[in-house]
């Protein structure tokens, strides 16, 4: 008879041991905007170097390494490898534990419901994994028979995966039922609750509403969440409905409703007259610290006071995305955290 296998699939405020940054290159959908994507890629290396060690993925290691200080690059280790693109949230690897051990679960990354090429960016965990990145205690499973993209899903830790009905129920990801995806991640991650959001988007998303752009689990049964208060917006009645659904949410083994903590809306930003998915969502967290996009707007002083309520014993970072967004992302689109 098989023991059976305890997995946990961790919050991200647990302790981290690195973070995953994949660098543009010439070769990337940023060609046209390079050096302004490469400051914002920086800054954001050099904030997290602060906190914790950075891998950071790269065609050409000669082209990062100036960027940084000899006391920065002590904390930085390069990968050569391939690449497609840069959003390392998404072909990343999702980090669980199996009765203790770190287990990087690698997944298939489409390019977002078959958008955009992701032949590359689909070896880099496998690659990393090889070269060593993970350590010796830590083992690789393969999940390459199922799609499903890190800012898809949220963890508190404990039991809970919150999620997109829009982006998991894709007909052009692994077009299952409901009842199949919750059985998945159930055996992937131990969950015992799926919290399914059927409504919320942002104008100019690739990603099918990804939940890291609109609702992010928090510590102390805390969920996130972006509001929009300009009853004149698109995204007005959308947003109001996912507001609702989640007050109906209750964390696990608790009862009552989760604290939920207003973000505000971005400033609406356009790029070729197009309206880009700004979202203060999007933030990552490190040991002691998160890092906040930001936009140039004077609301990015309010989304970081309301982010405060949620993590007082971390210091709010913010982080200039404008060159991010042009590309449809933001910052924890382009990172992905390994824990401890």
């Amino acid at each position: 008879m098989k023991s059976a296998i305890n997995i946990t699939l961790p919050a991200e405020w647990a302790e981290q041991e690195f973070v995953q940054l994949t660098w543009p290159h010439a070769e990337t959908d940023w060609a046209y905007m390079l050096e302004e994507v490469n400051k914002c890629f920086v800054n954001i290396a050099k904030a997290i170097v602060k906190h914790e060690n950075l891998v950071i993925v790269c065609v050409d290691t000669d082209e990062v390494e100036p960027h940084f200080s000899e006391e920065e690059l002590e904390k930085i280790s390069f990968a050569e490898i391939p690449t497609n693109d840069t959003w390392a949230r998404d072909h990343g690897g999702i980090t669980v534990f199996e009765n203790g051990k770190r287990t990087i679960s690698d997944f298939t990354f489409n390019g977002w419901g078959l958008k955009f090429a992701a032949n590359y960016d689909n070896q880099i965990t496998q690659k990393l994994f090889e070269a060593g990145i993970f350590g010796e205690d830590t083992s690789y499973k393969n999940r390459m028979n199922f799609v499903l993209e890190g800012g898809s899903i949220e963890s508190d830790g404990e039991g809970t995966i919150l999620t997109t009905a829009e982006c998991l129920l894709s007909d052009n990801r692994n077009n299952l039922s409901k009842n199949s995806i919750d059985t998945h991640l159930k055996e992937f991650f131990g969950a015992k609750q799926i919290l399914w959001l059927h409504y919320g988007y942002l104008a100019g998303d690739d990603t099918d509403s990804h939940v890291d752009t609109l609702a992010r689990l928090c510590p102390n049964n805390t969920i996130a969440y972006v509001k929009c208060d300009d009853e004149t917006d698109e995204h007005y009645e959308a947003l109001k409905m996912m507001e609702d659904e989640l007050k109906t949410f209750s964390p696990l083994g608790v009862g009552g409703s989760f604290k939920l903590i207003e973000l505000p809306m971005a400033d609406a930003v356009y790029f070729e007259d197009e309206r880009l998915p700004a979202t203060y969502a999007n933030f990552l967290i490190i040991n002691g610290a998160v890092l906040l996009p930001t936009y140039n707007s004077p609301i990015d002083k309010i989304a970081a006071e309301q982010l405060q309520k949620a993590f007082p014993d971390r210091e709010i970072i913010g982080i200039d995305c404008t060159a991010l967004i042009k590309q449809h992302g933001s910052l924890h689109c382009v990172t992905m955290q390994y824990p401890r």
